[in-house]
């Protein structure tokens, strides 16, 4: 009989450590100061080769509690909940406490941007991966520790990587898709600095809705100190989007790059605004260097043309307060070929949703265009099925399906998911890291120029 629980008692061992051993295949998240709402959305849906079981590190306050608030709500909500258990350390030495302790394997990180190239490089450092919300450099200084950090993450095995929630979009990969048809497309022109040969160009707003509810942003969020210049925040989506999809799956040498003109200019809030936005009644003391008058003046728009591999690109970005009621962040997209053009509009006409149109290059025939579009539409369809053209007398718009318009808050999770995939391979793809690092050289240099111009 003692013989038979001893060799139960050996069984069971073995299934638990089978069980355990099961569970180091997973990823396991260590949530590190989270204070950027983007942090809860890479978690608004179960993944199974996430533990259910995470680790928050950070300190005490209102941002913590918005992200915990935000977890709960997915956890608690009727369709489709989440099933999230929280392991929490709240505390000044948050950072400390993590590195001791390094209870997960991949490290989040959505928040304040001053010290977020930091606690990328200290992550790394300890043999963890990263996934870091964009921006992951805000200034020159930044940068240099972010090429430091990505020469470690290859030295430990771990994966470094932004959130890139914008090449899931369905016009912009369509967008690039159409691109690379030479019968549609041709190739990319060069351009000029008067007509770009690729466009972007984005407009976003401080008060707004997400994930059903008004977003609390924390102050700091209007400080370029703390949150970065509007030229190195947001625009770091959109040069991605310029070397995604003029050049996919090509590294770019940073010395074939030439940012020729740079600006940046203010977003003016009321101290009404402010308050709409925040819930605070006063300007922080670190706000005071900006506040003139009873006004906010916030760095947060900016615009930048450059050549890439000879090719002329132009960046913009436009922060303003309040998209008017049916509306929200927008964006435009121009990409030009030798036989077409490739245009992404939102604004009152497209029911301010993202629509792909296709118009002739200059001096080229709609006619052509016309039936090159039609003869490629059963390849396309083959790819995504349901995708179809509306032709009218001068350009072609793209008529796409619901089922593909996910929207920007589900982008996350496809991140997640692309993040998981690398994780497994072991291995980013050839192209990512040094393209990571040009299009980061690109926006803080940007900045740079536009400090020295202005």
């Amino acid at each position: 009989m003692k013989r038979y629980y001893i060799i139960l008692l050996i069984g069971l061992l073995f299934a638990a450590c089978a069980k355990d051993a099961g569970k180091s295949d997973k990823v396991t998240l260590i949530i590190l100061a989270p204070g950027h709402f983007h942090a809860a959305l890479l978690q608004k849906t179960d993944n199974p080769q996430i533990n259910n079981d995470f680790f928050v590190f950070a300190p005490e306050g209102d941002e913590v509690n918005e992200y915990l608030s935000k977890i709960e709500g997915f956890n608690t909500r009727g369709e489709e909940p989440t099933h999230w258990k929280k392991n929490v350390y709240l505390g000044n030495d948050f950072l400390e406490k993590m590195l001791e302790q390094k209870p997960g394997n991949v490290v989040v990180l959505a928040g304040n941007n001053k010290k977020k190239t930091e606690y990328i490089f200290r992550s790394v450092e300890s043999g963890l991966n990263v996934l870091a919300d964009k921006p992951m450099a805000i200034n020159v200084g930044n940068f240099k520790i972010l090429e430091d950090a990505f020469k470690l993450a290859e030295q430990k095995g771990v994966l470094l990587y932004d959130v890139m929630t914008e090449r899931f979009e369905i016009t912009t990969i369509l967008q690039k898709e159409f691109s690379m048809v030479p019968d549609v497309f041709g190739t990319i022109q060069k351009g000029s600095a008067e007509e770009p040969a690729i466009v972007k160009e984005s407009v976003h707003h401080f008060y707004k809705d997400v994930a059903g509810s008004v977003l609390k942003r924390p102050a700091w969020f209007f400080d370029v100190e703390q949150e970065g210049n509007g030229i190195v925040d947001v625009t770091t989506h959109l040069v991605d989007l310029v070397q995604w999809e003029c050049f996919p799956d090509q590294i770019i040498d940073r010395g074939k790059v030439n940012i020729y003109q740079s600006r940046q200019w203010p977003t003016v809030l009321s101290r009404e605004q402010f308050k709409k936005a925040t819930a605070l009644d006063e300007y922080p003391a670190y706000l005071q260097k900006d506040v003139k008058g009873d006004s906010l003046y916030v760095l947060s728009n900016g615009a930048f043309n450059y050549t890439i591999n000879d090719i002329h690109a132009k960046i913009s970005v436009i922060w303003n307060f309040q998209a008017p009621d049916g509306t929200g962040d927008t964006h435009y997209s121009i990409m030009r070929g030798t036989l077409c053009n490739l245009i992404i509009l939102q604004g009152q006409e497209q029911g301010y949703k993202p629509t792909l149109y296709i118009e002739p290059a200059k001096d080229k025939e709609y006619s052509e265009l016309k039936a090159a579009l039609d003869k490629y539409l059963p390849a396309l369809q083959q790819k995504y099925p349901g995708i179809s053209f509306k032709h009218s007398d001068d350009k072609s718009e793209v008529i796409i399906p619901d089922s593909y318009k996910v929207g920007h808050e589900a982008h996350f999770g496809q991140v997640a998911a692309n993040y998981l995939k690398y994780l497994e391979e072991g291995k980013l793809p050839e192209w990512e890291v040094p393209n990571m690092l040009t299009k980061y050289y690109i926006t803080t240099k940007a900045l740079e120029i536009a400090k020295t111009t202005n």
